[in-house]
Order: structure tokens, then sequence, then C-alpha cells
């Protein structure tokens, strides 16, 4: 059930599944409340007992755009600086889950939206996805953190290639270059990450959360 006082995200959780649904239509824009909200939405499934694993999912259209631009461009430079510092704090929120977590991507997954998807432990895509590292199209460029998680996704020179250009790329792509873990039938993508997560859902919780965090000390 979603917390009243979130707007855009939602919680929902069955069988020992969490589900973090972004829902700011059309494009799921990350503006501040949102990534707030992300941050919320994320501490709550991280803590809640009746929680095994976390699907974060943007709805069968759009896992999200990335940044609210427009929102952005309304701000004063301590302004930004405070939404890049709330943002960050959203996707390190999806990273901190001590559960195994799934990006269910439709549509587009671009720049801090990519990013969003780049924190969580496994990406299943539609065939017919767009991901990219997109800031520089807005003469922005991705954050520390981002370039990070692109980079120990696909190594240094394919990050650089990504953020250089801008270039969106699709899922066949995304695949070998292991932005993406699995590809499905558009239609398809949220039962995929359903089915990937009930591989865990009878898991020792205490067991999971030792396993990942063992990845996070190396």
């Amino acid at each position: 059930m979603s917390d009243p006082g979130r707007e855009f995200i939602g919680v929902h959780v069955a069988d020992g599944i969490g589900t973090l649904l972004m829902s700011r239509p059309p494009k799921n824009a990350l503006t501040r409340q949102a990534c707030r909200e992300i941050t919320s939405a994320a501490t709550e499934l991280g803590e809640r007992d009746d929680v095994t694993v976390v699907i974060v999912f943007g709805g069968h259209e759009i896992f999200s755009i990335g940044d609210d631009v427009s929102e952005l461009r309304t701000l004063n430079p301590a302004e930004a600086q405070l939404a890049g510092d709330v943002r960050r704090r959203a996707i390190d929120a999806v990273a901190a889950i001590l559960k195994p977590t799934v990006a269910a991507v439709t549509g587009y997954a671009l720049g801090s939206g990519l990013t969003l998807a780049l924190a969580a432990d496994w990406r299943i895509s539609g065939d017919n996805v767009k991901v990219g590292a997109t800031e520089i199209l807005d003469g922005r460029v991705p954050t520390d953190g981002a370039t990070h998680r692109l980079t120990r996704a696909v190594g240094e020179s394919r990050a650089k290639d990504l953020v250089f250009s801008g270039r969106f790329v699709g899922a066949e792509e995304a695949l070998a270059m292991g932005l993406i873990d699995e590809t499905v039938a558009p239609d398809h993508v949220f039962d995929a990450a359903l089915a990937w997560a009930r591989r865990f859902a009878d898991s020792s919780p205490a067991a999971l959360a030792a396993a990942k965090a063992s990845f996070a000390a190396r």
C-alpha cells in the first residue's frame, strides 16, 4: 500500500515481493519531490520484514527519462546543487536496499533514469527499449556517482563513449554491453521481473542481506 504522503511513488507488497512503482506521467521525469519519494519508498522496502525481494518499475510505458530538465532550468546554482544531492540520495537509497533488486525497464531509461536502473542488481527490459547517458544533450554532465555506476557496468571506454555522445542505445546493444541483463517482449517486462524475484522470495532474508553486503564491501 502506498504512503499517502507520497504522490508519485507507490509501494506494493505481495508474497514477499515489494514493488517500488514510479507513477509520474507521462515520462517519469525525476523532480526533487519524486526523488525524495524514491528515497522514502526504498528505505521503507529495505526495512520491511515482509519484503524479501524488490522490483523497481516505471509502469508499462516508460521507466524514466531522467531529470526533469524544465524544473532544473528554473533553479539557481545553489538550488541545482541541492537537487543533485536529492537525486543522488534517491539512487543510493535503491542501491542500499539489502535485498535482491530488479529494475523492470520499459520504453526509455535515460540519464539519471538509467543510473536509477543501474542501482538495481539485475535489469530486465523490453526488446524495444532505448537507454542512454543523455545528460550532455542538454548541456549537462552525469554526476560522479552516475559515471561510476556506468563504468562498473560497461567498462571505462564504453562509458566514455556513452557519456560523450549522449547517444541512445537499443536493447540488443544494451544487452551486449551489460546495461541490461535480460530482454523480453515489451508486454512481458514486469512478469519477467516478477519471475526473477520469485526465485529468491523464499530465501533467508538474513542470508540474502549478508550476501549483498559482501559485494558492497569490495
